[in-house]
């Protein structure tokens, strides 16, 4: 039987600490999984629900976009999947009673946790300007609303799109169709936080902003980087992939200022030897400091140029550009500056260059640890470049892997959600559609938020997500949502972006993955891609949690319908009765996709094309693959600070927080603790177990304080530290961003650490 939602916020005060786990998964997770998806969904919704994820004939997980292999497991989910499937197919429900009980003001002040611990969102509700308390709504009153106030505004470029990388293919084709109709490129996406440097290094070095390896390639790889990134938490099945590849002879390298215990040793749930010993799957760690992969990467490509016979010439000569800069550049490389900037080891590098120089096949996958830095851009140009140097992008068991953290997250990219289009995508829209789309560039997240605070944008619609959380320079995004005219999310839960709204506020519910989804045709299933390019259908089976709930394709549809009116002649209509012309449209529309709806119905799915993978074709400026030759940058760190990175916890899924542990970092009851090296901490005198306050210091002077964290003594980098986000977004500047992507820099934060009252 499922359990009640908590009725009191439960306190965080006192964390317990205990030495981290060096193996993740095995028992321990089982065990978790079921008792969280038990108290959510009761023993028989949790069986039912549970195998039906991942499955061909079954729903997308909600979670990660991690694919899936050809042959699957019955139970072909992880923990965190598992957790998020609970969350949105719980019995627990959010009522307009809840609303009548819960003014804003307290909603406010309760933590996230215990927000989407309430359960699902049943009906659509409002906000009026000036109520304390949301009030329920019809569906027709509600879209009015939105469009009194798009037609209220000056230009269309006043309104905000924002874009979950929830939603799906169908839904994300239609809602930039809208707002490209409505005339304005304003759809700032949570790519803009994550993966935006990865696309902007690697659309400009190999022409296509997407990873260029299959899951079969990691088999075939002899060997792996995994840099800056947490499988283990953040996408635990990659773990299978990373064990089997090691099974096939592969050798890893991990990269990471934290030592992870997804990394060092995981006990496969599907086998027995798996739960006993489990494999070992890093090779070779290094401890890098935060900020320092350029230097390291820029050293290692050094290396090879000065090892006879380790360039493929053949390659560079018939597929690159910019060799001779990028080699000047290179030669350049400083070991003491290399050392200093990473932490390493000169003998941990000549250990890491062995490696490479033995493998005729290597991957690097990487997330936010190489993403959120000043300089990420070049830092991920100079990934490319090393896997230029020895041919390894396009061919079998080789390639770029950046990881993407959202189930549909580069779907949505691929359907057009971008502030910043291709003028081939808006002569398609526009051929397809007949209309004039504006050329104009929109705002991505941080210039968003900007023009909330300036008062340049009054309306703010979220398809998706927990915009307020997931951004930073958190007292700065808040204010500025707080002068919008109005602010709607459509959602599955309560989080807090519905407690911090602008004068006026929609909450519109919508149905998850794992719900069916019955239209006037008759069931529907949409579309997802994956972080590989691979696209399949998703079909959920549950009944939906309230008779109230839209689908996402429905709720712009209808919304589209009312504010465009009658003199718009796309048949919104007929796309909410049947998404497989929602599909065609699609095919005719963005290259890769012909024959969409024949295609789709393999249950397998079917591959997107990718010209570097499939044909060593480069469709860049050049024609060609480019070396690039930036400066070699990292981190400044003054005497008496420490670097601070913000990370997810193991009970966390982006925003969402589903549980006050880290069982693997030893957290347990608390997430207001800061990651310390002993060394540093005894440098600084603060005890393993005192309090402190998290002080930012950034060039602009301003005081970002993060106050009552716990100290744990924690085997980091020298020099670095780590603490969990939302709680530390606080500290990031808005305008502290990455060269040329703009994503937040919420990987290198300068802090200071104070004695708090809290002590």
């Amino acid at each position: 039987m499922a359990s009640k939602p908590p009725k009191s916020d439960p306190v965080q005060d006192a964390p317990q600490v205990a030495e981290p786990k060096h193996a993740a998964a095995g028992l321990p997770a089982i065990g978790h999984t079921l008792r969280i998806a038990q108290q959510q969904m009761g023993v028989r919704r949790t069986a039912l629900t549970l195998l039906r994820v991942n499955q061909k004939d079954g729903f997308d997980c909600p979670g990660c976009a991690w694919p899936e292999p050809e042959h699957r497991h019955t139970a072909e989910f992880c923990e965190n999947g598992a957790k998020a499937v609970a969350e949105e197919a719980t019995l627990r429900r959010v009522t307009p009673d809840f609303f009548a009980a819960h003014p804003v003001s307290d909603l406010a002040g309760r933590s996230g946790y215990w927000l989407g611990q309430q359960g699902r969102l049943t009906q659509p509700m409002y906000l009026p300007e000036g109520a304390g308390h949301y009030q329920p709504i019809g569906w027709d009153r509600a879209f009015d609303i939105v469009a009194e106030e798009l037609a209220a505004l000056d230009s269309p470029d006043e309104a905000l799109f924002y874009t979950s990388g929830r939603t799906s293919n169908e839904a994300a084709f239609l809602y930039q169709l809208f707002a490209r109709q409505l005339g304005t490129n304003n759809l700032p996406d949570c790519s803009n936080m994550c993966h935006e440097s990865s696309g902007s290094a690697l659309n400009e070095t190999i022409g296509i902003g997407k990873g260029s390896v299959l899951l079969e390639d990691l088999y075939k790889a002899d060997l792996i980087i995994v840099a800056g990134q947490n499988p283990g938490t953040n996408h635990p099945r990659m773990l299978s992939a990373l064990e089997k590849a090691k099974a096939n002879g592969a050798k890893i390298i991990t990269v990471n200022p934290l030592p992870e215990a997804g990394m060092e040793r995981f006990k496969n749930p599907q086998t027995p030897q798996g739960m006993i010993k489990g494999a070992a799957l890093t090779d070779l760690f290094l401890q890098i400091r935060l900020g320092g992969d350029q230097a390291l990467f820029r050293l290692l490509n050094k290396l090879i140029l000065d090892t006879e016979g380790a360039v493929d010439e053949t390659f560079v000569a018939e597929h690159t550009h910019g060799f001779e800069e990028f080699t000047q550049a290179a030669r350049a490389a400083d070991w003491d500056e290399t050392l200093t900037a990473t932490g390493l080891t000169r003998d941990s590098i000549d250990e890491a260059l062995k490696m490479v120089l033995a493998s005729q096949r290597t991957i690097v996958c990487w997330a936010m640890g190489l993403t959120q830095h000043k300089h990420s851009v070049p830092t991920i140009r100079e990934v490319v470049n090393f896997l230029l140097l020895r041919g390894n992008i396009g061919r079998p068991g080789a390639g770029v892997c950046p990881v993407r953290g959202h189930s549909n997250v580069q779907g949505d990219r691929t359907m057009g959600i971008f502030e910043r289009p291709a003028p081939a995508f808006l002569d398609a829209l526009e051929k397809e559609f007949g209309f004039e789309a504006p050329r104009e560039h929109g705002y991505d997240v941080v210039r968003a938020i900007r023009a909330l605070r300036d008062g340049d944008a009054k309306v703010f619609f979220a398809m998706g997500g927990n915009f307020v959380s997931a951004s930073p320079d958190t007292e700065v995004t808040e204010a500025a949502m707080r002068r919008a005219r109005l602010t709607v999310h459509v959602s599955t839960k309560l989080n807090r972006s519905h407690a911090v709204t602008g004068a006026r506020a929609l909450i519109l519910p919508t149905l998850g993955r794992t719900e069916r989804d019955l239209q006037d045709s008759g069931e529907q299933f949409v579309t997802v891609e994956d972080s590989m390019g691979m696209v399949h259908a998703s079909r959920g089976r549950l009944e939906p949690a309230s008779p109230h709930l839209l689908s996402e394709p429905a709720i712009v549809a209808r919304l589209a319908r009312r504010v465009l009116g009658e003199a718009c002649t796309t048949p919104w209509e007929e796309f909410e009765k049947d998404y497989a012309t929602i599909r065609d449209r699609i095919a005719r529309v963005i290259p890769g996709f012909h024959d969409f709806n024949a295609r789709v119905a393999d249950p397998a799915g079917f591959t997107l094309p990718h010209a570097p993978r499939d044909e060593r074709r480069f469709p860049t400026a050049t024609g060609k693959a480019n070396f690039t030759a930036a400066p070699v940058e990292h981190p400044e760190l003054p005497a008496g600070r420490l670097l601070l990175q913000t990370l997810r916890s193991h009970d966390q899924y982006n925003t969402t927080i589903y549980g006050l542990d880290d069982r693997y970092r030893g957290i347990k009851n608390g997430r207001r603790v800061v990651l310390v090296n002993p060394d540093d901490a005894r440098e600084l005198e603060v005890a393993d177990g005192s309090y402190v306050d998290l002080v930012g210091e950034w060039k602009d002077g301003v005081e970002r304080r993060a106050p009552g964290f716990r100290v744990v003594h924690y085997p980091t980098a020298r020099g670095c530290a780590a603490a969990y986000y939302p709680e530390t977004n606080v500290l990031v500047p808005l305008d502290s961003t990455a060269d040329t992507s703009n994503t937040p820099a919420s990987k290198s934060v300068v802090v200071r650490l104070e004695q708090s009252t809290a002590d």
